[in-house]
């Protein structure tokens, strides 16, 4: 996987994140791809490679996933307002990384957890993004607010993984192979697009106790701090409807076999947090990224080419 591609960990803000990234150099513009659920940077592998002529593309590991570091390991369930693995927090982080990588401005791309990273970095730090995508997902805040039966049917590791701790990480250490294929299979309709060089990958990095206890920390701060956050934008004024929305463009990509449009209306959703947005869906499940990597690195080059850092 990513041929070509230089691999380091980099000392990002309060930990250190695993990164692969393209070489720098010919004046790309720098875009930053951030992974989902239960993934790590090894989602991209076929995305990033059709897009590095374009782009001088940077793939890390979120904090808590991967090979990056994860907070707060040392204490575990001492971290009661889950600040660590907040959006925000990982959004520092992304910062961060691309300032020391002599990025000020950077396009960002976000799958699942990486889309929700993408939203709220690109809320507290409006300069540094000057355009975003983000892939099958919904609002954080609004969909909790919305959530039916359906919705948590099928997203039911929403609910499992915010229980305190340890309950969801004793239940998972015990077969964490079977969590992680019960959830990804699942959200994948029961297709397999992994390949086996990422799907080991994610199982190998799925075992470990620290990124178990990061994975339910990120979903307790998402029902949680993220959402306190969100509510904080409301009460900022300045955007329409009273609260502080992205005025970036904004592109969202959906599932045509997913429940995110189905259930809330994504473009309908978002214009309820964004200004300017546009999008479409995208043949397949909640992975298309990994079932059509060549659909959205072409999705990709059309949005943000039409863009620029300056």
């Amino acid at each position: 996987m990513f041929e070509g591609y230089i691999e380091e960990r980099i000392d990002c803000a309060g930990t250190q994140l695993f990164v692969r990234r393209s070489p720098a150099g010919g004046g790309r513009p720098p875009m930053l791809m951030l992974h989902g659920f239960p993934q790590t940077s090894a989602m991209w592998r076929d995305v990033a490679p059709q897009l590095d002529d374009a782009f001088e593309v940077i793939c890390p590991d979120l904090r808590g996933y991967g090979a990056s570091g994860k907070p707060g390991m040392d204490r575990p369930g001492e971290d009661l307002s889950h600040a660590l693995y907040s959006k925000r927090a990982m959004g520092a982080d992304c910062v961060a990384l691309m300032a020391a990588l002599g990025h000020e401005r950077f396009f960002v791309v976000g799958h699942d957890r990486g889309g929700r990273v993408a939203h709220r970095l690109a809320l507290d730090h409006e300069a540094r993004v000057p355009a975003l995508m983000v892939l099958d997902i919904a609002p954080t805040r609004e969909m909790y607010a919305r959530a039916d039966a359906g919705f948590a049917t099928a997203y039911w590791h929403w609910f499992f993984l915010t229980q305190p701790y340890p309950i969801p990480e004793r239940i998972i250490g015990a077969d964490p192979d079977l969590f992680l294929e019960l959830r990804m299979m699942g959200l994948a309709g029961g297709r397999h697009p992994f390949s086996d060089e990422a799907l080991n990958e994610y199982r190998s990095c799925h075992r470990d106790p620290g990124t178990i206890h990061a994975i339910c920390e990120d979903y307790r701060a998402a029902c949680s701090i993220d959402i306190e956050h969100d509510d904080d934008d409301d009460d900022d004024g300045g955007g329409e409807g009273g609260g502080r929305k992205l005025r970036q463009p904004l592109s969202v990509l959906w599932a045509c076999d997913g429940i995110i449009d189905a259930t809330y209306g994504a473009i309908d959703i978002w214009h309820q947090r964004a200004v300017n947005v546009s999008g479409k869906a995208m043949p397949g499940s909640h992975y298309f990224p990994e079932e059509d990597p060549d659909a959205l690195a072409l999705e990709i080059r059309r949005f943000f080419l039409g863009h620029s850092l300056v």
